[in-house]
């Protein structure tokens, strides 16, 4: 901000709230967008405003690097423009600092003697060019009242504010989960890795069963370990259930056989049938990478009955590529295999038309015992999203994707090595 603008921010006394700024996009002085802020960096000195050191940025692929606040020419509607370069090896938080959004949203704390949770922070610029935090958005009552208020928001100075610096058994993460509701998964789980352990597990408990599920599926193996070792057996079989039948074989594959064949004997027995049929294929075959739910219907539906299917929102888009036809039963294992139909073939077919007329035979299916080299290959030649796996009677049993493969060509620290080198900020 030049001198101008910040004198005029200073004087009608401009507060930026904080969790307001997740997911914000980042511009460059040439205004291309490199990134999205995730957080702000603080240092917490007592009741001292804490100085804002600078903000948290993710660029791709998935690197959250630091962005010094010094660099910071605007923070406007939708946007924050900087200055300068961005050191763009990854952020490292120091001992002395605190994550405003990961670390302070929902903590309890006592202003006026009375017990208060926090929902957000503001920040100011002063005359020195110095950003600090001056305000805290609270509402009465305890870390576990949830979404659930049990009074108005009330906007208190910094130093009314006590309990800063106590850590909390159970803090609660509601507030946070407001700040992160629009992620995508993928981005959700990139931010909670980069939590400390104890608040991840905060915010991982806080998460429906759908929206931890697929946020488990982008987690690093030792985090989703971590995750699942701290939830009960009833609320990790759930989580299993909603999870895709692949994935959720990967991570049973991960833990202790006692207590994956535990969590197993949990889970609805249909849910559970899916992933033993997974577990006894080999991890790098056809049959270990596949998902055991593709998009399955009788030559007798019509092309309407397929694009329905595929429109479901929680059909993927590598899933819903092609819809396969078989014989009854549809559930895998399928009645005998008969083809497929591509979503392009369906698009350009008469609602009414029967999937026995449009589907496509020319693409054969691969057997469970393919390698992973030789799926990659297949894909590859064909130019496919997906592959049908037929067992050695002809029943459909699975299909593997494009994005199954990646996983599984890719390191298995894929996930961390993308967060780039660690570096100490200035």
């Amino acid at each position: 901000m030049n001198r101008r603008h910040r004198d005029a921010a200073y004087a009608s006394n401009v507060k930026i709230f904080i969790a307001r700024l997740a997911g914000t996009p980042v511009f460059d002085p040439a205004g291309d967008q490199i990134g999205r802020v995730r957080d702000v960096v603080v240092a917490i000195a007592g009741t001292t405003p804490p100085r804002v050191h600078g903000l948290v940025v993710e660029v791709q692929p998935r690197r959250r690097v630091f962005l010094p606040i010094t660099r910071v020419r605007g923070i406007e509607a939708g946007s924050v423009v900087f200055s300068g370069q961005i050191n763009v090896r990854r952020f490292e938080q120091r001992a002395t600092e605190t994550l405003a959004i990961g670390e302070i949203l929902d903590l309890e704390v006592e202003v006026e003697g009375q017990r208060m949770t926090v929902l957000d922070l503001a920040m100011e610029e002063n005359r020195r060019a110095e950003w600090t935090i001056t305000k805290v958005a609270v509402v009465k009552g305890g870390s576990g009242l949830g979404l659930r208020r049990r009074g108005p928001t009330r906007i208190v100075d910094w130093a009314e504010v006590r309990g800063f610096g106590a850590v909390q058994k159970d803090q609660g993460a509601a507030n946070l989960l407001v700040a992160f509701e629009t992620m995508r998964a993928a981005d959700l789980a990139s931010a909670l890795h980069e939590l400390p352990d104890k608040r991840r597990v905060e915010v991982a408990a806080a998460l429906d069963d759908v929206r931890l599920a697929n946020v488990l599926e982008e987690l690093p193996e030792r985090d989703q370990i971590g995750i699942m070792s701290r939830l009960s057996p009833g609320r990790a079989a759930d989580v299993l259930e909603e999870m895709n039948p692949d994935d959720a074989a990967d991570l049973l594959q991960d833990l202790p056989p006692e207590q994956a064949e535990a969590l197993m004997a949990l889970m609805e027995p249909e849910e559970a049938a899916s992933v033993r049929r997974l577990l006894v294929y080999p991890e790098d075959t056809a049959g270990g990478i596949m998902t055991s739910e593709p998009v399955v219907l009788p030559p007798n539906a019509t092309v309407a009955e397929a694009l329905a299917h595929i429109r479901q929102r929680d059909v993927t888009p590598t899933v819903a590529a092609q819809v396969y036809v078989a014989r009854q039963p549809i559930e895998t294992p399928t009645g005998r295999y008969l083809g497929l139909a591509h979503f392009q073939r369906l698009l350009r077919e008469p609602p009414s038309a029967l999937l026995g007329g449009v589907m496509d035979t020319s693409i054969d299916p691969i057997k469970p015992e393919f390698t992973l080299n030789q799926v990659t290959s297949y894909l590859a030649t064909y130019n496919l999203m997906a592959v049908p796996v037929v067992d050695e009677v002809g029943r459909l049993v699975g299909a593997v994707t494009v994005d199954d493969v990646l996983d599984h060509l890719l390191p298995d620290d894929w996930r961390e090595r993308d967060h780039g080198p660690e570096t100490d900020h200035d």
